[in-house]
């Protein structure tokens, strides 16, 4: 396995104690997951305030969700340049007045804008909070430990994000569930300016601005055309058009960093390090895993079996709390075992357990079709989520820390969205085959589908693990 140890060795940005970074990284990351899930249940309530029409409502997530993965690379390399306390208090201090302004909002076009800023700040915000843990926690068992916390923190946020959207929305107001965001970034800006060290991690240098434009304008270009994929087919113009042009955008993205960039936004160098190229591929494959599993089994939950939203958000609450603690679990094996042997123990949880969940129908009961599998699967995420984390970040120098991390999560965002437009495509065609198209036997036939292809990439983590460096002994 590729060590958890850095490259190059200089002095930490900790100035706090390790426990108040960890947990200042841990809030950040928990914040940035909360609100990509916590907003989705407050839709019909937002509809009806604010008068959206149905095309329009989707941009309240497809707005967050664009430039959160647009903007991540930018974010990462940002982190390098400027230090991550620096890009953490920015970034939270964006994303709080955006979250600000989209709770007064009072028109649609108001709330789409601030959903776009969160965005931004969320992709300020994420690479910062790698590379805190990545220049802060240099011994290997303390690293693996923070990457579990890490980890868990984000399933804490996507599992209170499903059920306190709806409790949020009923007992206060849809405003609250950005209002709320208001006062915690407040006190993580505090806890950062404390906690953090004002150094830089890399060189004083200037930004890369045409591979910052071109990798970033390629990125949103790409992801807007796969997301526009749920409403066209894939060779009309909306999706096919904004595709080409994202992946010409990076096509020219990648010759600039190579032969013209003096300081490139990302160097691809680090492709050489087999840890970095082979934990970006796996966790492009995870993407789709992890859409399968907390998208499509909501959907199942309530398209299928009848269950309401909150209903399907507390279904699938059993399964985050196993990944919390996998996930953990996982982080103190890591040092030990390596990479490969974790990973591989997650892909036979992926087979087992979407291979069990692919036989769920409508006559099915929670606890046998669901709770069983999901459990199961939540187990593979836990071991595998934090483990690719580590590898496709580990033996980097520091002044690249913010960069990797950047690329590891928009690796992972990519993935989610093709694979969410691919596998509702796959489930859509299916259910339009079956007996009454939107019935819940039919849709739960294109349901099974999807889950069936997330075996398959499962399948494909457990092939490419094999690329991975041995672990290092001694």
């Amino acid at each position: 396995m590729t060590s958890t140890g850095t490259a190059t060795r200089r002095a930490t940005p900790q100035t706090g104690p390790a426990w108040l970074v960890l947990s200042l990284a841990c809030a950040c990351q928990f914040m940035v997951i909360l609100d990509a899930s916590i907003v989705n249940v407050a839709l019909p309530a937002v509809s009806e305030d604010l008068g959206f029409t149905p095309t329009g409502l989707a941009w309240v997530v497809n707005g967050y969700l664009l430039t959160f993965a647009g903007f991540m690379l930018l974010g990462g390399r940002a982190a390098d340049l400027f230090g991550p306390r620096r890009m953490l208090a920015a970034g939270l201090l964006l994303f709080s007045a955006a979250s600000l302004a989209g709770g007064l909002a009072t028109a649609p076009e108001v709330l789409v804008a601030a959903r776009v800023a969160q965005g931004i700040g969320a992709a300020m915000l994420a690479p910062a909070t790698l590379s805190v843990i990545n220049t802060s926690f240099m011994e290997p068992n303390a690293r693996a430990r923070a990457f579990g916390a890490w980890s868990a923190s984000g399933g804490v946020g996507g599992m209170v994000g499903a059920v306190a959207g709806g409790a949020i929305t009923t007992g206060l107001s849809w405003r609250w569930v950005f209002l709320i965001n208001v006062p915690i970034g407040a006190v993580l800006i505090a806890v950062a300016m404390m906690s953090l060290a004002a150094t830089r991690t890399g060189r004083r240098e200037s930004l890369d601005l045409t591979g910052a434009a071109s990798g970033t304008a390629g990125l949103a270009a790409l992801i807007y055309g796969v997301m526009q994929s749920a409403d066209h087919g894939w060779s009309s113009g909306p999706v096919a058009g904004p595709v080409a042009a994202g992946l010409l955008l990076l096509v020219v993205f990648i010759v600039v960093e190579a032969r013209f960039a003096d300081r490139p936004m990302v160097p691809l160098r680090l492709f050489r390090i087999r840890g970095v190229a082979v934990g970006n591929a796996m966790l492009l494959l995870f993407g789709g895993i992890s859409i399968a599993m907390w998208y499509f089994t909501s959907l199942f939950l309530q398209n299928v079996l009848g269950f309401s939203a909150l209903q399907a958000g507390l279904g699938q609450t059993p399964a985050a709390v196993m990944f919390m603690l996998i996930a953990r679990w996982a982080a103190a094996l890591l040092p030990r075992t390596g990479v490969r042997p974790l990973v591989l123990a997650g892909s036979a949880c992926f087979l087992g357990g979407f291979g069990w969940l692919a036989q769920a129908h409508a006559d099915s009961g929670y606890v046998t079709g669901v709770l069983g599998p999901t459990l199961l699967i939540a187990a593979g995420i836990g071991l595998t989520f934090p483990t690719l984390m580590a590898a496709a970040t580990a033996d980097v120098p520091e002044s690249d820390a913010g960069t990797v991390g950047g690329l590891a999560q928009t690796a992972n965002q990519v993935g989610g969205s093709v694979g969410l437009a691919v596998l509702a495509t796959a489930a859509g065609a299916r259910a339009g085959t079956g007996a009454g198209g939107s019935s819940p036997a039919a849709l739960a036939a294109g349901y099974d589908l999807v889950f069936l292809m997330a075996a398959g990439l499962g399948l494909a983590i457990a092939v490419v693990s094999v690329l991975l460096p041995r672990r290092r002994r001694g």
